[in-house]
């Protein structure tokens, strides 16, 4: 008898009936789709550099870490004032909307700038960290001088990838997946086909290489601009609150600083965790650029994976934030279990498929038999250890959506530097060790995380409504 009831209680918990599924695959799938090609084509993207050799890979590989610093700082920098979207959309209050839409304009372009300038002046600097351990496999000056190269061009698409987040979180925010989800689908597709014409030189076009494939996301990034711009703009029936945007760019100084408030956490968090990365890349490096190009293989192939629980963590954002704003706590508890067990299982299954493509898709890459060693072996730690993963993304998302953005910055990137940095550190410089097992060494002390994160949780910290009583204030 109590077993049945403890399997009752397990199903009335974490699993949905047919019609919550449908609305939470309505959110995730269109995500998945956008982020699943993204990644795909970057996968096709990284193959096609790696055909050209290991320094190519290398350098391309190096340059794109240190720009996902500055993307997840944009991530990070919209994600507060995101927050109080989704809310205000929850209570229909569409110059709550406007205000936060202005925001995001000054805090992405305040970051853009900032970006721009440190890559300038130090931008060799921080590709030269990375090529500190042995030359085995490939040349280091080469390297080098191919992600000066990369790195250069790409810069000039920082600007279209501004403008898209801020145009692309707000529909996301307010239930609309589909469109950046279309835009997304035709800039990486022009994308591989620049990759394909001006890499290898095919159909006249000259053959340039690592900058060609820099050239290619340059112009997706702007195809990809000026779709979500344009539809936002041409349908104001859809997006009530895009009707007189320009109008001014003034924020009423309260919400500014409520933003602000809210939201610096969560850009802090984003950039320490997204260079707290950065630096456990670096640490991995010192064992030789081998590493670097297995690395960079396993991650490829690993980002295509990770779309699920990724995609989990934006639907728990959008529709925790939404019942929260309209004051559906009981519920908004209960869908948050079923979305976070759901993506756990979910995750099991996709770990399972990459465990089983291991051993195959480093073949694929033009660099040495080591190189492809590691990737192999660091595929199998990633999927091995992913399930763990999606808890940790769905328990941050979970209390980010109740505004807990002090926690989240405790909980993730304070964790990244105080924990895994540290232990990263330490064993790479300090010891012997196989680099794979250092990576595994990085996840086990993940652990304290999970604990945490199920703490926190499970005891309802971030049951709350953050815009209650600002519907009026905010008009």
């Amino acid at each position: 008898m109590k077993q049945a009831k403890g399997l009752h209680y397990l199903k009335q918990t974490f699993i949905g009936d047919r019609a919550f599924y449908k609305m939470v695959l309505s959110i995730v799938v269109p995500i998945i789709i956008q982020n699943g090609i993204t990644n795909f084509v970057s996968l096709l993207d990284n193959i096609m550099v790696g055909q050209i050799g290991t320094e190519q890979m290398s350098g391309v590989a190096i340059v794109n870490q240190l720009i996902f610093v500055y993307n997840l700082c944009i991530f990070g920098g919209l994600a507060g004032a995101g927050i109080f979207t989704a809310q205000y959309f929850g209570q229909k209050d569409q110059e709550g909307i406007r205000h936060t839409f202005r925001y995001k304009i000054w805090m992405a372009l305040i970051l853009t700038i900032t970006a721009i300038l440190i890559f300038l002046i130090l931008g060799e600097s921080l590709i030269q960290m990375y090529l500190n351990g042995s030359n085995d496999g490939g040349n280091l000056e080469l390297a080098l001088e191919y992600g000066r190269q990369y790195m250069n061009i790409m810069l000039i698409g920082l600007p279209p990838f501004m403008m898209v987040q801020i145009y692309a979180s707000t529909l996301r925010e307010c239930g609309e997946t589909k469109v950046p989800m279309k835009a997304g689908i035709t800039a990486v597709m022009v994308n591989l086909v620049f990759n394909y014409l001006l890499i290898y030189g095919k159909f006249g076009l000259p053959k340039l290489g690592v900058a060609g494939a820099a050239i290619a996301t340059v112009l997706s990034r702007y195809v990809e601009a000026v779709i979500v711009i344009m539809w936002t703009h041409r349908h104001p029936e859809k997006n009530l609150y895009i009707t007189g945007i320009y109008r001014t760019l003034q924020v009423p100084w309260h919400l500014a600083k409520k933003y602000f408030i809210k939201g610096m956490p969560l850009l802090v968090n984003e950039t320490l965790w997204a260079s707290g990365m950065a630096v456990l890349t670096q640490c991995y490096s010192l064992r030789g650029l081998s590493v670097v190009a297995g690395l960079n293989i396993a991650n490829t192939i690993n980002n295509v994976f990770n779309v699920v629980f990724i995609a989990m963590g934006d639907a728990i954002a959008i529709v925790i934030g939404q019942l929260l704003g309209a004051g559906k706590m009981k519920e908004a508890r209960d869908s948050d279990n079923k979305m976070i067990a759901f993506s756990i299982f979910s995750c099991i299954i996709i770990a399972g498929i990459m465990l089983l493509i291991s051993p195959l898709f480093p073949q694929l890459y033009n660099t040495t038999e080591q190189a492809r060693t590691l990737a192999r072996q660091i595929m199998m730690v990633q999927a091995i250890f992913m399930p763990q993963a999606a808890f940790m993304h769905a328990a941050y998302f979970t209390l980010r959506s109740g505004g807990k953005t002090l926690v989240t910055f405790l909980f993730d990137s304070v964790f990244v530097w105080c924990v895994s940095v540290p232990i990263a550190y330490i064993l790479s410089r300090y010891t012997d060790l196989y680099v794979v097992w250092i990576l595994v060494a990085v996840q086990i002390g993940d652990w304290i995380k999970c604990l945490i994160g199920f703490i926190l949780v499970k005891k309802g910290v971030w049951i709350q409504n953050i815009v209650g009583g600002e519907i009026e204030k905010s008009k």
